[in-house]
């Protein structure tokens, strides 16, 4: 009787063992996940397929024909941008352990889910690729990865770590994602496409929307994080100008840059203006409406509202293609 129940007994084993395994392996990459910070690995995603689409649309090649000779640099550059994202939040993790623990106790380092060495593995890793990769493929894309990589890297690594200073600590955030990430992207792709390079005046208007969107978002992420900030001394705006007074300066500055956004596709014909003026008109009204339902004593409200921001900056990077495909069709 032992004998024939003995295979059964194995089998159960191997399965519990197996479903251990898929558990630990699940578990590992949800915490990677965490660790890459998700709401900037989708605004990496979006920015690069965005200018992506918008190359297609100046270049003097059919859309069909682009998307053949240039997919396989598409994914190069987004796996190369998503490296360089990865290295960058993971090395602000890293050397922010204790903060995190009271701003962001979820982080897989903060909470232990990834032991510190684990954390610079990751890092190394991706920073190595991000490093490596880039040379091979265009100057737009090196420029672009190794100059995010440098700022990056003096926003959290002592003994620089301009992250320390509010000024400085804006400028990193904006300067990559508004000008470093929208300009190099755009000229890596079009490069693939069309010569001689030329920044169309319609990628001019998207690096300032965003360039001040992002100034927005760097200001604001710190308002939830102020008592992490305060205790270790971290000088942010929110701990200078308190919370009240940094919420109502990014909601003016976002709106400002909707206004702007609209007016610009009534004056300069680079866009079509009735996809622009209808899309970002709604969004500032909805804007308004979210932002007088924050309370700013209920850190989850806050967060909250905060990544209601970034779903706008992911909203733009749907929107501002269709405009200038609806604008360039005849």
């Amino acid at each position: 009787m032992s004998r024939l129940t003995e295979p059964n007994s194995s089998r159960l084993s191997t399965t519990s063992k197996g479903q251990t395994l898929w558990q630990r392996c699940t578990s590992w990459c949800y915490a990677l996940w965490k660790f890459s910070r998700p709401h900037t690995i989708i605004g990496t995603t979006l920015s690069a397929l965005s200018l992506y689409t918008i190359a297609i649309a100046f270049s003097s090649l059919q859309p069909l024909e682009a998307i053949r000779m240039t997919r396989a640099d598409l994914l190069i550059a987004w796996f190369v941008c998503i490296c360089g994202n990865i290295y960058i939040v993971g090395l602000n993790q890293l050397h922010d352990v204790e903060i995190d623990r009271i701003n962001k106790p979820h982080l897989p380092i903060a909470s232990g889910q990834f032991s510190p060495r684990m954390g610079w593995l990751i890092v190394l890793a991706t920073g190595a690729i991000a490093l490596v990769v880039p040379p091979f493929q265009s100057l737009a894309l090196t420029v672009t990865v190794w100059l995010s990589l440098a700022i990056g890297t003096a926003y959290s690594l002592p003994p620089i770590r301009l992250k320390r200073y509010p000024l400085w600590a804006s400028l990193c955030i904006f300067t990559v994602r508004g000008v470093v990430v929208n300009l190099g992207l755009f000229l890596h792709f079009y490069g693939r496409m069309s010569k001689p390079l030329s920044v169309p005046t319609a990628v001019w208007i998207l690096t300032l929307f965003v360039l001040v969107f992002t100034f927005a978002i760097a200001i604001f992420k710190d308002i939830p994080d102020l008592e992490g900030d305060r205790r270790y001394n971290i000088t942010t705006f929110t701990v200078q100008l308190g919370k009240q007074a940094v919420f109502n300066l990014a909601r003016w500055v976002l709106t400002a840059c909707y206004v702007g956004m609209i007016l610009t596709s009534l004056v300069l014909p680079t866009l079509n203006s009735s996809i622009v003026v209808l899309s970002h008109g709604f969004i500032l009204i909805l804007l308004w409406l979210r932002s007088t339902q924050v309370d700013l004593d209920d850190t989850a409200a806050i967060a909250r509202f905060y990544q209601f921001i970034w779903k706008l900056f992911f909203l733009e990077y749907l929107i501002f293609p269709i405009a200038c495909f609806a604008f360039a069709s005849p």
